[in-house]
């Protein structure tokens, strides 16, 4: 016996995944099958769920983002400046990297 799963997805979505499962010599059904079958092997998703750091630069109109560069030539001009490591530290607290 066999179930039927309907899910409704984007046009482009579905046209990108049909073309990509093309390629991969499989079908989007199929590709969903070893999906499941993958979930349940493991126990969970098959792959690494997590959220993405967000840029805080995505967004910025050029105007901004040149203040942001003079603000920070400022204060290196002034003696305001991060070791390599302090930065690399404060960006893993921030940004969970």
């Amino acid at each position: 016996m066999s179930s039927t799963i309907q899910i409704r997805v984007d046009d482009d979505l579905k046209t990108k995944a049909d073309e990509l499962f093309k390629e991969l010599g499989t079908d989007t059904t199929s590709a969903i099958r070893i999906f499941l079958a993958q979930a349940v092997a493991s126990n969970g998703f098959p792959f690494e769920i997590k959220r993405v750091p967000r840029n805080p630069y995505v967004g910025l109109g050029e105007e901004e983002l040149m203040h942001k560069l003079e603000t920070a030539r400022s204060h290196a001009g002034q003696g305001m400046l991060l070791s390599a490591d302090d930065m690399i530290d404060e960006l893993r607290g921030k940004y969970g990297l």
